[in-house]
């Protein structure tokens, strides 16, 4: 039998990400999708950070990072509340199946180059642009408060926004057509 290696993006093993952490993610989350969203999550926190290049533990990191995003969804939680014609989440046992299956070579190469375009996306982005995606989108600072953190105005800051988001949406395009 012979054994594959698992796609790497930026250190990480992804294979690992999907086998070994996602599930204990669900063990927190206890839903699947909320779990994948964690993820997913903390692999864009991961990449934007711009430190996996000197990392000696990027598992290590990753699973600090998790534990940011696990924190940041709780709270946000605390604001919303789930109404009775939410989707039914799968039994607690079939959902735990369904995530320690090993995802296919396939799916982990299709996500590895999704993520290297969603990278290369955003490494191209005018680095004010790519901060003020940063403060947004990761650090959560409402629009007023990045321009009075980077002492620009605010609809400099919506353009910035809107140019990150202009070219993440071309992405999205391309890799949906």
């Amino acid at each position: 039998m012979t054994s594959t290696a698992s796609p790497v993006w930026l250190g990480l093993d992804l294979g690992w990400a999907y086998q070994a952490l996602l599930p204990a993610i669900w063990r927190s989350t206890r839903c699947v999708h909320r779990a994948q969203d964690v993820l997913h999550d903390a692999f864009v926190r991961y990449a934007l950070s711009g430190r996996h290049a000197e990392l000696n533990s990027p598992h290590a990191y990753l699973r600090r990072v998790v534990q940011s995003v696990l924190a940041d969804h709780a709270s946000e939680a605390r604001r919303w509340c789930a109404l009775p014609d939410d989707p039914v989440q799968l039994p607690g046992e079939m959902a735990e199946a369904a995530l320690l299956t090993a995802p296919s070579a396939e799916f982990l190469l299709d996500l590895q180059q999704r993520l290297n375009a969603v990278q290369a996306t955003i490494n191209g982005l005018p680095p004010r642009c790519r901060e003020v995606f940063w403060l947004c989108r990761i650090e959560g600072l409402t629009q007023p408060e990045i321009a009075r953190q980077l002492g620009i105005t605010l609809n400099a800051v919506e353009r910035h926004l809107i140019r990150a988001l202009v070219d993440l949406r071309a992405l999205r395009e391309q890799v949906i057509a």
